[in-house]
């Protein structure tokens, strides 16, 4: 297995840049997602390690071999697509044996390689059934197979799961974070727009925003310290909430005032060249509780909606300092509340992360208590 290592790699079509200057490093044995919205270049990125497309200026290493100018079959690549693309008239073990065939390998070698491979995916039962047999998740797990009985360097997943219903999603996601563990020496790269998938399965995940990169960490690190607010709104369901308010007075406890005149006094150390500053509060929805008797509260608000799912309810909170946007908060499902109450809110002041006019993250609050 390899690791990968780019610098200053661009890719434009014609006149229009899409990726600008990625500089990664990638472990050997390493799993990275790539994550962001539509159109922030996780494919186009994906696909210039792959050799499909060329990159434009930059340097694609693996291991310690140059790659830009080399052939997609010679860079000891396997990649596994949306679509599943298998042959519909070859069985399960015609398809994934039919890659290592045309590369004239011995019918023993294809014969263990195709073996192994259902063994880890749990496809032994399957092997001679066409893919019309099989269900979703299955015939996904057959296009991973087909990958790794060519025993790459790098595993490349463009969203495989995308065309999956919720449960086989979740089902086949178990089943790459079982693969993941039975291959600790292998490298994989994988393109997703799904959070929860780059969150379970990741050791770090990379955060692109049109062509560039926006953070690169751990779930947990991207998840409590966003880089900035887009890492912040991305990461994370429901997103982080986010309070815009200006800095009313500095000291060892400062004083944000809220859009709506609303004052928080929070413990965070501010020098006095900071006071009238624009800043954004920001606040995870399960950061947030119901305030009890021994709670200094942070905010009050009337309830405006009530999301019931079971074990958790989310509530839309108007607390009138966000321009309209309710606050999020996520609370147990047992709590019994209605809507048009109101509610009193309070929060540790370490999940509290503040950022500058901009949306860069400043630093965080000591953990004292808060106050209003």
């Amino acid at each position: 297995m390899a690791n990968l290592t780019l610098r200053a790699v661009r890719k434009s079509y014609g006149t229009m840049p899409v990726l600008h200057g990625i500089d990664l490093d990638i472990a050997e044995g390493e799993f990275v997602a790539f994550v962001g919205p539509s159109g922030c270049g996780k494919s186009t990125l994906l696909r210039c390690i792959a050799g499909l497309e060329d990159i434009s200026s930059g340097e694609l290493r693996i291991g310690d071999i140059v790659m830009n100018h080399v052939a997609p079959a010679e860079r000891g690549i396997a990649m596994v697509f949306q679509s599943y693309a298998l042959y519909p008239h070859m069985t399960v073990f015609e398809n994934m044996a039919f890659g290592l065939r045309i590369a004239g390998r011995p019918k023993a070698e294809i014969t263990a390689r195709v073996h192994a491979a259902a063994e880890k995916l749990q496809l032994v039962p399957y092997l001679d059934r066409p893919p019309r047999a099989l269900s979703g998740g299955q015939r996904q797990r057959v296009a991973i197979g087909r990958a790794i009985v060519r025993d790459p360097q790098v595993f490349l997943f463009d969203e495989p799961l995308s065309n999956l219903d919720a449960a086989l999603r979740a089902a086949t996601r178990v089943e790459i974070a079982r693969l993941k563990k039975s291959m600790p020496g292998t490298t994989m790269i994988y393109v997703t727009h799904d959070q929860v998938e780059a969150m379970t399965l990741a050791d770090r995940i990379v955060v692109l925003r049109g062509g560039h990169i926006e953070q690169v960490g751990r779930p947990i690190e991207l998840y409590r310290n966003p880089a900035n607010l887009f890492v912040a709104g991305f990461i994370g369901s429901p997103a982080m909430n986010v309070l815009p308010a200006r800095v009313e007075h500095a000291g060892e406890r400062s004083v944000f005032r809220l859009a709506d005149e609303a004052l928080l006094h929070l413990p965070l150390q501010m020098s006095e060249s900071e006071v009238g500053r624009a800043v954004y509060l920001g606040i995870r929805p399960e950061d947030l509780r119901l305030a009890a008797e021994a709670d200094e509260p942070l905010l009050q608000g009337r309830i405006l909606l009530i999301e019931h799912l079971g074990e958790v309810q989310i509530l839309h909170v108007d607390v009138g300092a966000a321009k309209e946007t309710p606050l999020l908060v996520k609370v147990p499902g047992t709590t019994q509340l209605d809507e048009n109450m109101t509610v009193v809110l309070a929060a540790d002041p370490d999940s509290v992360r503040l950022f500058d006019a901009e949306g860069i993250a400043m630093r965080t609050l000591r953990a004292e208590s808060v106050g209003c």
